[in-house]
């Protein structure tokens, strides 16, 4: 509980203030100073967190929020070069922050943060959802802890897609960090074939059973015969046949077979 508490309060070590952005390497910055527009500058966060800016050289910046640097920059410029400088700064391309977003997504790869973001932000860019997307999702996460001796962990959560997207649960709504691992697993199916009016592979959902399975593949049609219903599994010593009780719970890779009537 520990661990899913930090995962979730994370934001704090990478996001200032009110959730304000800390600049990163390869970020690209825009900085203006008030009727000075000779000073207008665009630059690029170098390895080692700095840019290059007129009149003052190089300034690091990495780990600033944009108005930490604004006011850096301010206090440089006041010594001897500008009058009570008005500086503005912009981020105009984030590059330092990113996660990565596998599994069932329509652009799996890599994701570059925009500020403060949430998961819903981020699995859109990702370009959503797909169809055979397990109702849940994991995100794993590095943490540090400890004192002096600081020590690197893994923390797993899992997210509820439903409460994320149909109920617009909020706490399923996990900010997300620099470095994390966004999975979306593969759901699985149950297969329908034999004397039922839709067949084919349908998800399976907490608590589905064969006569939900059949109910979800439209039903059965009049040449059913429904007390010869059969479960096809695969086990561990191969594929075995089951006689199925309607209240039975389906298992993934299943085929629910209804054979026709004898009569």
């Amino acid at each position: 509980m520990a661990m899913i508490i930090m995962l979730l309060i994370g934001p704090a070590a990478v996001f200032g203030q009110g959730g304000e952005y800390r600049i990163g390497e390869g970020d690209l910055v825009k900085i203006t100073v008030y009727d000075n527009p000779d000073l207008t500058t665009e630059a690029r966060v170098s390895g080692d967190g700095k840019i290059t800016f007129p009149l003052i050289g190089e300034i690091t910046v990495i780990d600033m929020t944009a108005n930490e640097v604004e006011k850096k920059i301010a206090g440089l410029l006041q010594e001897g070069y500008v009058i009570k400088p008005q500086v503005s700064l912009f981020i105009a391309e984030y590059k330092s922050r990113k996660v990565t977003v596998l599994g069932e997504v329509a652009k799996p790869g890599l994701v570059v943060l925009k500020g403060a973001s949430s998961l819903m932000e981020v699995i859109s860019d990702a370009g959503g959802i797909t169809p055979n997307a397990s109702d849940v999702l994991y995100i794993q996460r590095k943490i540090i802890k400890g004192g002096d001796k600081k020590e690197k962990t893994e923390v797993s959560v899992t997210v509820d897609l439903k409460k994320l997207f149909e109920d617009g649960d909020v706490t399923a709504n996990a900010p997300v960090l620099d470095g994390d691992n966004i999975y979306v697993p593969r759901a699985a199916f149950v297969y329908v074939n034999g004397e039922v009016r839709n067949p084919g592979a349908y998800k399976i959902t907490k608590g589905l059973t064969v006569l939900k399975s059949i109910t979800v593949a439209g039903g059965f049609t009049p040449k059913a015969g429904e007390n010869r219903t059969r479960i096809i599994r695969s086990t561990d010593k191969g594929e075995v046949t089951l006689k199925a009780k309607m209240d039975d719970l389906v298992l993934p890779d299943d085929v629910v077979l209804v054979p026709e009537s004898v009569f």
